[in-house]
């Protein structure tokens, strides 16, 4: 096991290099400049900004100069846009915000995604599938784009605690979890339902049934750890992908969170924040896969002899 930690991580870290330095040299190959606002700098003060950055260097040392700072010091570079402002300060205030949407939201898709996965499998090609999988399919449907405004508009303007805007106050977060959430937990319930049926058609369910297993034995004892396992190998991309793709729904209720920052310093050329949001989440992903791979592992004894 330890083995398979070991390669685990360092397959992470390739991952994570060769994602960082892809960014690197795309960023700059983006058209325009950080510091070309709506009015047109001299050229003496726009060479002495490149200047003071180090973006007047060969894009091979400023490549080198960027990994030494973080492997020796952790330190992503400024700001380019917001004067005075470090990267590694930005993201050490947004990634908080961004980590704790995407967790209720991810609890919110396993809760309601895998009790509604098992009854749809329980009652196979029965009417409560049949519902049950119509709503997993119009969740899948409506993107998190469309269900944010009209949950703003009929929740938020309306009970009274919600709010659709803002982040000062804890039930903030529920709208924008809500509203990331519904269309993982539409795909939680599709791939527990297809790993229920599979694992209550297998030969070790008919074998317990055969000895006279109750359903509410089978169901929970026997046929959901091997049940769950499509709807866990899920679960860790898609949790990375609900901190990473919550741009929309945070611009939504105005959460500042970190993908309000991705979308303005793409949009303002802010290179070094673009990197270190990058490194950030290119780290969130590996964290996570990891974790989903440790589950995986727990939950499948053959995974666990094969490392």
């Amino acid at each position: 096991m330890m083995r398979f930690l070991i390669k685990r991580v360092l397959q992470g870290a390739f991952v994570i290099f060769v994602l960082d330095t892809l960014t690197f040299f795309l960023v700059r190959a983006l058209p325009g400049n950080p510091f070309l606002g709506e009015r047109k700098l001299p050229d003496h003060v726009l060479a002495q900004l490149n200047s003071l950055y180090g973006l007047d260097a060969g894009a091979w040392e400023q490549y080198a100069r960027y990994w030494r700072e973080i492997l020796l010091h952790g330190d992503f570079g400024p700001s380019l846009v917001r004067e005075g402002a470090q990267v590694s300060q930005i993201i050490a205030q947004s990634f908080p915000v961004s980590l704790l949407l995407g967790s209720v939201a991810m609890f919110i898709a396993v809760v309601a995604g895998i009790p509604a996965g098992m009854l749809a499998a329980y009652y196979r090609n029965r009417w409560p599938d049949a519902l049950l999988m119509l709503g997993a399919v119009a969740g899948i449907c409506i993107p998190a784009f469309v269900l944010a405004p009209l949950l703003g508009i009929s929740l938020g303007m309306h009970v009274p605690g919600l709010s659709v805007a803002g982040w000062d106050h804890p039930l903030c977060v529920v709208l924008p979890a809500v509203a990331l959430g519904a269309v993982n937990a539409a795909y939680v319930a599709r791939l527990t339902r297809g790993g229920m049926v599979e694992a209550l058609s297998s030969d070790f369910v008919r074998t317990a049934r055969a000895k006279g297993a109750g359903p509410s034995r089978i169901l929970w004892r026997h046929a959901l750890r091997s049940g769950l396992l499509p709807a866990v190998a899920y679960l860790g991309p898609a949790f990375a992908a609900l901190i990473t793709g919550s741009f929309v729904v945070e611009t939504c209720f105005q959460v500042p969170g970190m993908g309000l920052h991705f979308v303005n310093a793409t949009t303002d050329r802010d290179y070094f924040l673009i990197q270190g949001l990058v490194f950030c989440y290119g780290v969130l992903i590996v964290v996570a896969n990891l974790v989903v791979d440790i589950l995986l592992a727990w939950l499948n004894p053959r995974i666990r002899s094969a490392t």
